[in-house]
Formats: C-alpha cells, sequence, structure tokens
C-alpha cells in the first residue's frame, strides 16, 4: 500500500475535522444546555438561623426513599454528639456546630447532595447514570450504573455513597425529589420542615429573597449566600448568621464549575493521542520514501 504526501495531508485533515467537530465541549457532554422551554433551575434556601434540629428533614427523605430505619432515633439528640456524613442509608444529615453569637441556641446545618449547575459526577459518568436535568436535580438512573465511582471522586462535595456492603450495590445519594418536582411538588424534606427552614423555588428568586432577608436584617445574617458561586454554582444554597466556614460547608471548592476545570485538557486530548501520532508516522512514512528514491538505506 502506497499513499502520496497529498493523501497523506487529506486523511490527516479530514481525521482532525471529524475530531474537533465531534469533540465540541466533551467536559459538558452531560450537562444539558440552554433549555429551549425557558425553563429555569429549581432550588432550595436553607435558612440555618430558623432551623431547631428536629430532624423532620431527615425522617421525611428516609421515608420518601424507603431507607432502612436509623441507629438511632429520629427523635433522640444524642445523634448530635457528633459529625456525621451521609450514607447509603441516610441521604439527608444534621449536624449541630456552636453558636457564638448565641452559645444557647446551636446552629443545626443540613448536609446532602448539592446539585450543582454543573456536576462533576454527571461529566464524570461514562453511561450517563448520573444526569443533570433541566429542572435542576441531577437524578440517578441505577439500570445505566456500572459501578465505575469515578462520580465519588469528582464530585467535590463527596456527596454519592456506594453500597460496598451490598451484593448487589448502586450508587446512593440525594435526587431532590426529582419525580415530586417534576410533578410539580416540593420535595419531601421541605414538606416536613415546621419552621419555614427549608424553602423550594427556583434558584433565581430564591438567590433574590436570600439577599432580601440578609439586606433587611444584617444584624441576624452573615452577609454570604453558600451556593451561590461554589463549584460553579449550586442549587443548595445557604443562609447563616456566621461565616460559613465554621458550619463544615466547604470553602475550598472555589468558584468555577468542575467540568469547565477540564476542558482544556480534554480538548487536547485528540490531539495528543490521534493526530500527533498520525502526524508522526506521516513524516516518517515520506521520509522512508524520499530516502528510496535517493538511493539510501539500501545494501
Amino acid at each position: 500500500m502506497t499513499i502520496s504526501r497529498r493523501n497523506f495531508l487529506k486523511v490527516a485533515g479530514a481525521a482532525g475535522g471529524v475530531l474537533l467537530a465531534g469533540g465540541q465541549k466533551p467536559a459538558q457532554a452531560a450537562v444539558p444546555d440552554a433549555d429551549p422551554k425557558g425553563l429555569e433551575f429549581y432550588g432550595m434556601l436553607i435558612d440555618t438561623t430558623k432551623c431547631i434540629g428536629c430532624r423532620s428533614c431527615e425522617e421525611a427523605c428516609n421515608e420518601k426513599n424507603k431507607l432502612a430505619k436509623p441507629d438511632v432515633s429520629f427523635s433522640s439528640e444524642t445523634v448530635f454528639e457528633k459529625k456525621r456524613d451521609t450514607t447509603p442509608e441516610a441521604f439527608t444529615v444534621v449536624n449541630k456546630f456552636p453558636n457564638p453569637k448565641d452559645p444557647e441556641k446551636p446552629i443545626f446545618v443540613r448536609k446532602q447532595c448539592m446539585h450543582c449547575n454543573q456536576p462533576a459526577c454527571a461529566t464524570a459518568c461514562l453511561v450517563k447514570a448520573l444526569e443533570k436535568t433541566p429542572e435542576g436535580p441531577v437524578k440517578y438512573n441505577k439500570d445505566r450504573c456500572m459501578g465505575c465511582r469515578y462520580c465519588m471522586v469528582s464530585c467535590p462535595f463527596d456527596a454519592p455513597k456506594y453500597e460496598y456492603n451490598s451484593n448487589m450495590p448502586y450508587l446512593k445519594k440525594c435526587v431532590f425529589c426529582f419525580d415530586k418536582v417534576k410533578n410539580g411538588e416540593q420535595p419531601a424534606c421541605v414538606e416536613a420542615c415546621p419552621e419555614g427552614a427549608s424553602f423550594f423555588g427556583k434558584r433565581r428568586e430564591l438567590l433574590e429573597i436570600a439577599r432580601q432577608r440578609i439586606y433587611q436584617n444584617p444584624d441576624k445574617y452573615h452577609p454570604y449566600i453558600y451556593g451561590e458561586h461554589e463549584a460553579g454554582g449550586t442549587s443548595m444554597l445557604f443562609l447563616s448568621s456566621v461565616p460559613v466556614e465554621k458550619l463544615d460547608l466547604r470553602m475550598n471548592v472555589g468558584n468555577t464549575s468542575y467540568p469547565e476545570k477540564t476542558t482544556g485538557f480534554l480538548y487536547a486530548v485528540p490531539h495528543i493521542f490521534i493526530l500527533w501520532p498520525t502526524f508522526l508516522f506521516g513524516l516518517s512514512y515520506l521520509t522512508h520514501s524520499k530516502d528510496k528514491e535517493n538511493g539510501h538505506g539500501e545494501e
């Protein structure tokens, strides 16, 4: 088989065009573009100044998702003796923190999936088992999951959990009660909150409400909305009376979405692994052909 220099350049150019055309926005493949229907992301505003630590949100989440009963009753305050993380059996947990402004009134903060605007977990998933919906929730399709757990490594908030002790393990995390949201209802945890500490609505409107509360009550709120910019923005938004660093909310995630951080690298992958070897092969072939024409390399 022979190939001329002109044909080699044609093949290399065509391969590059196909790769570049097919490789647009590789890091955002699992994230929907602007919704043609004009839908806005839903979100949840959690006002920690209103939370009384009743754990009604935990109990409602447990019931809605048919999770196993916890070792410690939902009515027991002993659960606050140590800090807890989410587990495959607890998608939402409430932790207790001291209140430097009012020691008699501790601060309670929920922890669950943050439902990032551009979720790294969905981008890392090879089979779209995790998917950012136009409504905002990051839902999980267990039938697609192959158990690679790339989502766990990529999540800046350590939200996805894996059933390591199960014979049929799946990923577990809060899915924002997507079935209820899809039907125009509120997530179960919001419905169960007796103090209105969890507030459901359009993310844009929730940000306006949060800013109004801060503006109208400067002595009550620390002037910061956690989740507005973290990791590129999240559907879960937090208000507090103290700096969020004191509430174990992660501050080292930056303001750029994680998929966006990897865009440059992924754009370079086709060039590095396909185009560059093709180019070197062509140069080698042409050099070898030139040597033959000049009589070099022959004994």
